[in-house]
């Protein structure tokens, strides 16, 4: 199916064209499918083009993926994380400084699959406290989702990301909520995630006594 189909206005047509271009796995076919990712509104779409650039060889798609990092629309540089981190640290590993300077972008759906990327790239123990200090100047910040997912990166990145929570110097009370909340995490990954204040006290107490 031609590449042109992924501008088609049926997004059927378009899942399709995706499809086709990855099994095709033709490296002439990534600055189509990267410059459908900027603007494309579905999300199996969107996914579609994810996994046709995964299949293409990274040589040729990390350069134009780490470029849209900088681009002026979210969406282009959410969607060029997202598929970094599915391309994986043997190839896509050389955006990892990038990922951690979009931590703290201003949009929540870049900051957010920045710190999915950052967890899914970090080449080692060093990189992984390095960033884990970044995603925890985020704590107590947006609403309940995007703590939710800056609380898993913490937990993914293992005991970096706990000794970043330790490190927390004089939270107010929305800081001191997330990090309750992402320490019951640890406990309970299925837990809900309401920012107890009770339980932000009590580990506050904990620290002061510590």
């Amino acid at each position: 199916m031609a590449l042109t189909m992924l501008d088609h206005r049926d997004p059927s047509t378009r899942l399709r064209a995706a499809l086709a271009a990855g099994t095709a796995a033709d490296p002439d076919a990534a600055n189509a499918l990267i410059a459908r990712c900027a603007v494309e509104p579905d999300f199996f779409v969107r996914d579609m083009l994810t996994w046709a650039l995964a299949r293409l060889p990274a040589g040729t798609t990390v350069p134009l993926l780490r470029a849209e990092l900088a681009s002026a629309a979210p969406q282009a540089r959410s969607q060029a994380l997202h598929t970094l981190s599915k391309i994986g640290p043997a190839d896509a590993g050389v955006a990892f400084p990038e990922a951690v300077a979009l931590a703290g972008d201003p949009e929540d759906g870049v900051a957010t699959a920045a710190w999915r990327t950052v967890v899914a790239l970090a080449p080692g123990p060093d990189a992984r406290r390095s960033a884990a200090r970044t995603l925890a100047t985020r704590l107590g910040h947006g609403g309940v989702e995007t703590r939710r997912s800056l609380s898993r990166a913490l937990v993914a990145l293992g005991d970096e990301g706990l000794a970043a929570l330790a490190a927390v110097a004089a939270p107010n009370d929305a800081v001191r909520a997330h990090i309750a909340d992402t320490i019951r995490l640890l406990d309970d990954p299925d837990s809900g995630f309401a920012g107890s204040m009770h339980e932000a006290k009590r580990v506050a107490a904990l620290g002061e006594h510590a």
